[in-house]
C-alpha cells in the first residue's frame, strides 16, 4: 500500500502519548511514582501534545475531516469507531490526574484515576491495531505479531520519553528497574519485529488466483483490465517498495528503536550518565518508529493489486 503520512504521524505519535500516559497511569495507581505536583503534570501534558497531535494528523487523511465525528457511530461493528470513542474517553482520566496533581493530592483519587488512564489508554492501542488486524484483504496485517507489536511500540516509545522526563527532573530516584525494563522491551521488539518481517517475506506473491480463491483450478487472469484510468484504488493500494531499498529501512529502523535505546540504556546504568542518554534514546526510538511505521504500510500488499501493476517505490 501507499503509505500515508498522516496515518504514520497518528500512529507513531499517538502510540507514543498512550504509551506514555500507561506507564504513568500504572506507576500512579500503584502508589510507585517517584514524583508529585509538576513532576506528574510535566509527562501528562508532554502525553497529552503527542496523543492530541496524533488524533489531529489523522483526520488530515479523510476526504471531509469536518465530518470525522461521524465514524463515532459505527461503533458495534468498526474498530475504528471504537478506536476514535476510547481516544476520546482518555481525556477525561487525563483531566482528573491533572486536576488532583495541580491540587498535590497523592491519595486513593489520584490512584484511581491513574488507573483509569492506564486502562483508557490501552483500550486505544488494542482498537488501533485491531483495526489492521480485521482487514483480511492484507495478509501482512493478519500476521500474529501485528497486535502485541502494537502495544510493545507504545510502551517503549512512551517509556522512553518517560524515562527521560525522569532522569531529567530533580529529587526523581528512579533506580535502574525502569531502564531495565525498557531494555527488555527493545529487545522484545527487535525479536519480534524480524519475525514479522521473515513471516511477511515468505507470505505467497499477490496473484488473481491467490486473490479469487481460485488458485487450485490453474491460472487465474483477467479477461478486461479492472480500471482504465488512474483511480483511489491505483493511488493506495497498488504500491511496491524496491526489495534493495526495503532491507536497508529495515535495517536502519531495527538500530533506530532498538540498537540505540538499548546502548544508551546500558550506558546510562553502567555510568549514570541518564541525564544525557534517556533523550537520546526516546528520540532515536521515536526516528526509528517513523521508519517501521512507513514500512509497515509500504510492504504490506492489498489483494486488489493482483489485478493491474503497481508502480516501484
Amino acid at each position: 500500500m501507499r503509505p500515508a503520512l498522516s496515518v504514520i504521524f497518528f500512529t507513531v505519535l499517538s502510540g507514543a502519548g498512550y504509551g506514555l500516559w500507561c506507564w504513568l497511569g500504572v506507576a500512579l495507581a500503584a502508589g510507585v511514582y517517584p514524583s508529585a505536583g509538576v513532576g506528574v503534570l510535566a509527562p501528562l501534558v508532554f502525553g497529552f501534545v503527542l496523543v492530541t497531535a496524533g488524533l489531529l494528523a489523522s483526520t488530515s487523511h479523510l476526504g471531509r475531516p469536518e465530518r470525522a465525528w461521524r465514524a463515532l457511530s459505527q461503533w458495534r461493528s468498526s474498530w475504528l469507531s471504537r478506536e476514535g470513542i476510547a481516544s476520546l474517553a482518555a481525556y477525561l482520566p487525563m483531566l482528573a490526574v491533572a486536576w488532583l496533581a495541580w491540587r498535590g493530592s497523592t491519595g486513593g483519587g489520584l490512584r484511581v484515576a491513574g488507573a483509569l488512564l492506564a486502562a483508557c489508554a490501552l483500550a486505544t492501542l488494542l482498537c488501533t491495531a485491531n483495526i489492521y488486524r480485521s482487514l483480511k484483504t492484507i495478509a501482512a496485517w493478519r500476521a500474529r505479531q501485528v497486535l502485541p507489536l502494537y502495544f510493545v511500540f507504545a510502551w517503549l516509545s512512551g517509556g522512553l520519553w518517560l524515562w527521560a522526563w525522569l532522569a531529567l527532573a530533580p529529587h526523581a530516584a528512579i533506580g535502574e528497574a525502569f531502564p531495565l525494563t525498557l531494555l527488555a522491551l527493545a529487545v522484545i521488539a527487535a525479536i519480534t519485529k524480524f519475525d514479522y518481517w521473515r513471516g511477511i517475506d515468505a507470505q505467497p506473491a499477490n496473484s488473481a488466483g491467490h486473490a479469487t480463491g481460485l488458485e487450485t483450478l490453474g491460472q487465474v487472469r483477467a479477461f478486461e483490465g479492472p480500471v482504465t484510468e488512474p483511480s483511489y484504488l491505483t493511488h493506495e493500494m497498488a504500491f511496491v517498495l524496491a526489495r534493495r531499498h526495503g532491507g536497508r529501512l529495515r535495517r536502519i529502523a531495527l538500530g533506530l528503536f532498538a540498537v540505540l535505546p538499548v546502548l544508551a540504556i546500558v550506558v546510562a546504568v553502567t555510568t549514570g550518565q541518564a541525564a544525557w542518554m534517556a533523550p537520546i534514546a526516546a528520540i532515536a526510538a521515536l526516528a526509528g518508529l517513523f521508519i517501521e511505521r512507513w514500512l509497515f504500510f509500504a510492504q504490506a500488499r492489498h489483494a486488489v493489486a493482483a489485478f493491474f501493476p503497481a508502480p516501484q517505490g
